[in-house]
């Protein structure tokens, strides 16, 4: 099984429209294709998004924390004891590539790549992909 962190944005985007590479991504994990990867700060900033006003009609707040509930039982929690900042130009990422580490994963999907790929630090084989990215190199 492949560990992906998947950035909030993704989460968000794959459950706001009926379709899309976003919300294929979230299948596979729902599915057991994908092992998300959790730390402290990505789960609260997925609590955290919730019940914000971003969602559009497509999904209420229940079924939002239904999938969310569905991805942690799939998932992998995972502490980090390093921090790798500064690294990125908005620190408030730095979260995901320090998850990313300390986990193992091999890719971050989001749908910010320039940022999460604009950093100081040479990341190995961690990848930073678009969610159409991910598919295509999972197919």
């Amino acid at each position: 099984m492949i560990s992906v962190v998947i950035d909030t944005n993704v989460f968000v985007a794959g459950l706001r429209s009926e379709g899309g590479a976003s919300r294929a991504v979230l299948r596979q994990t729902l599915r057991g294709h994908l092992q998300p990867l959790f730390g402290n700060a990505l789960w609260m900033e997925y609590q955290d998004l919730l019940d914000r006003p971003v969602w559009g009609n497509v999904t209420t707040a229940e079924e939002r924390r239904q999938v969310l509930a569905a991805m942690a039982q799939q998932g992998r929690w995972v502490t980090v004891y390093y921090g790798w900042r500064p690294n990125l130009p908005d620190e408030g990422d730095n979260h995901l590539i320090e998850l990313a580490l300390a986990g193992g994963a091999t890719i971050i999907a989001t749908h910010n790549v320039r940022d999460l790929r604009g950093g100081e630090l040479r990341l190995g084989n961690l990848r930073v992909l678009t969610p159409a990215q991910c598919l295509e190199e999972w197919k």
